[in-house]
């Protein structure tokens, strides 16, 4: 799992956002290691049904429901996590982050939010999104090849929003059903490269999430968030914040406006920090980092 080596390398743990799952995620490391078994029961225990068996098992349009599929990468993450910290290891996390649901991840692994807490937050999470979306029927595409300042003026013209600037010339726009497709339709004639349509249940960061934030604040209330142990950067804002109060905010403002991913992992690499860990199932960061700057270096610990 691990690069053996003497030297100790800074590093930045991240962890994937929704996209990430699939079938049989943790599966390997649940058959190797007590601490997965542990993760994944303990989640069961919390969740009141059986998660361990819908991400070993599925089946794959029951896992890809927003309120499955963004605690099962969670947990997932988590578990693959501590297995990796029972290994020898001579990464040293000096900062954390997450894209998007990872920011809850990365509070986790920050000793910020405890595990159950984070369970139980983003399965809320999952459900109010779900439910924000039947009241507000939407979409999401990523634009490929087309600068910001021209998606900025057909987001204004078409009623589109700006929901992710994940990487160079890859730019996510969200909003209601007609906005995103006139909005595509304007991208492509402006000579975007690519309009890709996102295999997403709704209009994920975007105004159209506003209900869903609201509940989600008042469940964050009542949940005890510690400052981080090592810095996490902030999806919304691109730099750390380690006090809690502005923890939750970045955490309900997340779910209605746009993220900045590519911001925060610059915000990263100017710490001096080059060395990135991808930790939970898939590599969608690996390649987003490669995107953002080649000299970085990221290594995947799978699920």
């Amino acid at each position: 799992m691990g690069v053996n080596s003497s030297e100790m390398v800074d590093t930045a743990f991240i962890f994937p956002g929704q996209g990430a799952q699939y079938v049989g995620m943790g599966k390997s490391l649940y058959e190797k290691h007590d601490i997965v078994k542990k993760t994944f029961n303990h989640a069961n225990d919390i969740l009141k049904f059986d998660l361990t068996r819908l991400c070993f098992e599925g089946p794959a349009e029951e896992l890809t429901k927003t309120q499955n599929c963004q605690v099962g990468i969670l947990v997932t993450s988590i578990a693959v996590l501590r297995a990796h910290l029972l290994e020898k290891s001579e990464f040293t996390p000096q900062v954390a982050l997450g894209l998007s649901l990872g920011e809850y991840t990365a509070l986790v692994a920050a000793e910020s939010l405890s595990f159950s807490d984070a369970v139980k937050l983003v399965h809320l999470r999952g459900q109010l999104m779900e439910d924000a979306s039947g009241e507000n029927p939407g979409k999401m595409a990523s634009i490929l090849g087309l600068g910001l300042k021209s998606i900025e003026e057909i987001c204004e013209e078409t009623g589109a929003e700006i929901a992710n600037l994940n990487c160079p010339g890859q730019i996510v726009i969200s909003g209601a059903v007609d906005a995103v497709d006139k909005a595509v339709l304007r991208a492509k004639e402006e000579g975007a490269r690519r309009a890709i349509m996102l295999d997403v249940s709704g209009p994920f960061h975007s105004t159209l999430m506003a209900g869903a934030s609201h509940k989600l604040k008042k469940a964050l209330e009542a949940v005890l968030v510690l400052p981080p142990k090592i810095p996490v950067v902030s999806n919304v804002m691109t730099y750390a914040q380690d006090n809690p109060e502005q923890i939750k905010e970045n955490l309900v403002d997340q779910l209605s406006s746009t993220t900045y991913w590519e911001e925060s992992i610059r915000h990263v690499a100017l710490r001096g920090i080059k060395t990135f860990l991808e930790i939970g199932p898939g590599t969608v960061l690996k390649g987003l980092l490669r995107r953002i700057d080649p000299e970085l270096i990221c290594h995947n610990i799978a699920a």
